[in-house]
């Protein structure tokens, strides 16, 4: 499993536009999301309109190739361009990517010597 995590920015003057956009999202874009293979997948706001997204995958490739060729996330995607800054091309693809540097589980596992390396 892959976690991906990305940010945006939002203009804040359509903040309450976008904001109303995925209060909830059309059932038609939830399907294709979840047909890509993303799961636990969330958004969560800043002030001043910094978005970071979340979500959990099999394959991000695969996923992303999936949507690409979606014509239902593509509509979706054209309508969402305009809310952002600084971005070039859609946003489902044009996302920063952030470096995950932290997570507790795979340390926690890392972390527990094998039966093998026990007294």
């Amino acid at each position: 499993m892959t976690r991906v995590c990305f940010e945006l920015q939002i203009r804040p003057d359509l903040l309450d536009e976008y904001l109303a956009r995925h209060t909830p999202v059309r059932p038609e874009m939830l399907a294709e999301i979840a047909a890509s293979g993303r799961r636990n997948y969330s958004l969560f706001l800043a002030e001043g309109g910094r978005l970071i997204g979340y979500y959990e995958t099999d394959d991000d490739d695969a996923s992303q190739a999936y949507l690409a060729a979606s014509e239902t996330a593509g509509r979706w995607e054209a309508e969402m361009a305009r809310f952002f800054v600084g971005l070039d091309g859609r946003p489902d693809q044009a996302a920063t990517p952030l470096t995950e540097i932290f997570h507790l589980a795979d340390q926690l596992s890392a972390s527990i010597p094998a039966e093998s390396e026990t007294p």
